[in-house]
């Protein structure tokens, strides 16, 4: 493994793949970056086929993101290493246009990323599973 590559699988900066919930489908391509000692998490690209239809925008957003395009969209940030995890931070899930607390942690040596958005605690909330980007 390169020191790239070791690095890489140390933190959850770099692209990942997201998926639907329902129906385990490739959704997005996402890309977390470390940004002043914070990561933020930006909308890359939406996996979607021309005859889906156009790209999302956040309908449901409210001020300056309201019908903004998803795809490009900064949607996660405020997140702070704890311990094995990142937490502090927020997500917005651009289908509904809500804003939830979130803390996320790499599993499986780095490959897979847990997202868990929540309202007031930890437990109060779901997990989704992304995979790292080669």
């Amino acid at each position: 493994m390169s020191v790239h590559a070791q690095a890489a699988s140390d933190t959850p900066v770099g692209r990942w793949t997201t998926f639907d919930d329902d129906t385990g489908k490739a959704t997005s391509i996402v890309k977390i970056r470390n940004v002043e000692g914070e990561l933020r998490g930006w909308i890359e690209k939406i996996l979607k086929t021309p005859e889906e239809g156009a790209l999302p925008t956040c309908t449901l957003c409210e001020g300056k993101l309201k019908d903004a395009p998803v795809q490009g969209m900064r949607f996660m940030w405020g997140l702070r290493k704890d311990g094995d995890e990142w937490t502090g931070g927020e997500v917005l899930d651009p289908e509904t246009g809500k804003i939830y607390h979130v803390k996320i942690a790499l599993e499986d040596a780095g490959r897979e990323l847990e997202v868990r958005g929540y309202i007031g605690i930890p437990l109060l909330g779901r997990t989704q599973t992304w995979t790292r980007v080669e």
